[in-house]
């Protein structure tokens, strides 16, 4: 397996790897032995970044929980990323659902390095915007944050172009320290962050964090055309049936004629693809086993050249 690259997250200086460890399965499809395997593995197929939030699992907290103990002796040898501002029940009663609100931050924050077991969070992101809250309330108590030395960076999730642009002014003009990457679902097949988003986390120096970059398996090579999803797969289910009725057969059959030419499998052009866009600093990638991280892994290693980047332009706009 060729060694994984490291790049800047935006303008920042900290360091990611290429290829992210997206952490959603721990606590939901994953035990601390599952967890454990895919942590292990994903160390040494040299990734560094490992995304969690404090949604994931079940319950809530679990994933953050299972990714803490697996991480126990090697803290420093990963950027430990997490997020909040998602809806975790019983815990925002008395701020009634204003998750950017100081109030909120101070205790999620506390919550997730409880359950991290850790002194300090790399990446600390804003799982989605707080519209009932004013955005130089939610980066006063952020900064706050960094300047106690229990956040190091700030990032943001599912934020629209234009809000990325307002919280990047807010925090210069008050002084504050600003989000240095934006976290959205992002694919070859799902490219509307490409509109807005990308441009303004160009513009404004905000490493571009790709999600579901599979676009929930069907660029992971496993399906094809009018053959029924294979039991025990992700679109097999009730739930995911949307995607699969919904799914642009024309253009994954392209994508997949193009990874072939190039001695390379669609996965590879899912994640590889992506890499290569100019705002994505690290691509997310979710796994349930060892095998899978190395996959992902493996896709990030292949750097496309000016003609395959041009053509797969012309594959994705056709």
């Amino acid at each position: 397996m060729s060694e994984m690259t490291h790049r800047r997250l935006g303008a920042s200086g900290l360091v990611v790897s290429t290829i992210g460890l997206g952490c959603n399965n721990f606590g939901r499809k994953l035990d601390l032995d599952g967890t454990q395997e895919v942590v292990d593995a994903a160390l040494d197929a040299g990734i560094t970044l490992f995304d969690t939030a404090d949604i994931y699992g079940t319950p809530h907290g679990a994933s953050e929980e299972l990714l803490g103990q697996a991480l126990k002796g090697r803290r420093d040898q990963v950027v430990l990323a997490t997020k909040f501002g998602m809806d975790m029940g019983g815990m925002n009663g008395a701020d009634r659902g204003a998750r950017g609100a100081r109030s909120y931050i101070v205790r999620a924050v506390e919550a997730s390095l409880r359950r991290l077991e850790t002194d300090y969070i790399d990446l600390y992101q804003m799982h989605q915007p707080d519209e009932a809250t004013p955005i130089d309330e939610t980066l006063a108590a952020l900064d706050d944050l960094v300047r106690a030395g229990k956040v190091r960076y700030l990032g943001n999730s599912n934020f629209a172009g234009w809000q990325i642009a307002d919280a990047d002014w807010t925090a210069r003009a008050d002084g504050r320290t600003p989000f240095v990457s934006a976290q959205n679902q992002y694919s070859l097949l799902n490219r509307q962050v490409e509109d807005e988003v990308a441009p303004a986390c160009e513009r404004f120096g905000l490493g571009l964090l790709p999600f579901f970059p599979l676009d929930s398996g069907l660029l992971s090579g496993k399906y094809r055309r009018g053959q029924k999803p294979a039991a025990g797969t992700r679109l097999a289910t009730e739930r995911h049936q949307r995607w699969w009725d919904g799914a642009d057969w024309d253009r994954i059959e392209a994508l997949t004629e193009f990874g072939r030419e190039r001695g390379h499998s669609l996965l590879d052009v899912a994640i590889a693809g992506l890499a290569a866009q100019p705002a994505v600093s690290s691509v997310i990638a979710g796994a349930t086993s060892a095998s899978q991280v190395q996959q992902n892994a493996a896709a990030g290693a292949w750097q496309l050249t000016a003609d395959d980047l041009a053509e797969l332009s012309r594959v994705l706009d056709a």
